[in-house]
């Protein structure tokens, strides 16, 4: 999570990532930063395993696939093409495997 929190920080300042673009401007970048840093976040929180982590990093990465859907609805994520939409299903796909596995494994936590 962590790795892909930074992925997502990257393209939100480039707006580039392996030919997957996001819309140009201040708000793209201020959004698609703060959702990679929110998926950073928690990444950190579960590298903790503290007995509240699960719920934290599951609210962490509820955000990070509200705000990836948002801006696909506002335009700031766009589907010009089949690869850039799936692309962004997959990497929201991916956010909320890990939603479920934390929710999964959170007996592990102490």
């Amino acid at each position: 999570m962590i790795v892909f929190g930074f992925a997502e920080i990257v393209t939100g300042l480039t707006h580039d990532f392996f030919s997957l673009h996001t819309a140009q401007g201040a708000v793209s970048t201020y959004v698609g930063a703060s959702i990679g840093a929110l998926y950073s976040a928690a990444g950190f929180v579960v590298l903790t395993m503290k007995r509240r982590a699960p719920i934290l990093a599951t609210a962490l990465l509820l955000m990070v696939i509200a705000g990836r859907i948002t801006m696909v609805a506002t335009g700031l994520y766009p589907i010009s093409n089949l690869r850039q939409a799936v692309a962004i299903i997959l990497g929201t796909g991916i956010a909320a495997g890990f939603a479920i596995l934390i929710v999964l494994q959170r007996s592990s936590f102490r």
